[in-house]
């Protein structure tokens, strides 16, 4: 029996328990054949001193969905996923409300993938643009 799509997304959040994902309340919204969207709230836990986004917690929010993203179309029988690198260059502040990352495969490939993430607010303003790339690697026996 395949799951629907509100089941997945249940089985997905659920795997994110007790992990940075959960401390950073980051939650997976949305996923397609060859995307997935995450949003994390914006509230003082993420900011900066100064109260704004802070540019570490949106790169963590970035490498979560794109790492998912590669996870989920992987077999996770065999393989499990690993960041390689993240780059982030932030372009705007935000200092309330949810961001969202939507990470796309650049390339799927069976030992590495490439993924660009665009993290937008609520109205779709670019708040930062990322590039993550994962490896595959084989499951010890």
């Amino acid at each position: 029996m395949q799951l629907s799509k509100e089941d997945m997304l249940a089985k997905a959040n659920s795997a994110s328990k007790n992990t940075l994902m959960e401390t950073l309340s980051i939650e997976i919204v949305d996923f397609g054949d060859d995307f997935l969207v995450a949003r994390m709230p914006v509230t003082s836990k993420v900011h900066q001193p100064d109260g704004v986004l802070h540019g570490g917690a949106t790169a963590a929010l970035a490498e979560s969905v794109g790492s998912f993203a590669s996870h989920i179309f992987i077999d996770t029988e065999k393989f499990f996923i690993r960041g390689l690198e993240i780059t982030a260059n932030h372009v705007k502040s935000i200092s309330e409300g949810f961001v969202y990352a939507k990470a796309t495969f650049l390339h799927k490939g069976r030992t590495t993938q490439l993924l660009d993430i665009r993290v937008t607010d609520e109205s779709n303003n670019l708040i930062s643009i990322c590039r993550l790339s994962t490896i595959s690697l084989p499951k010890k026996k």
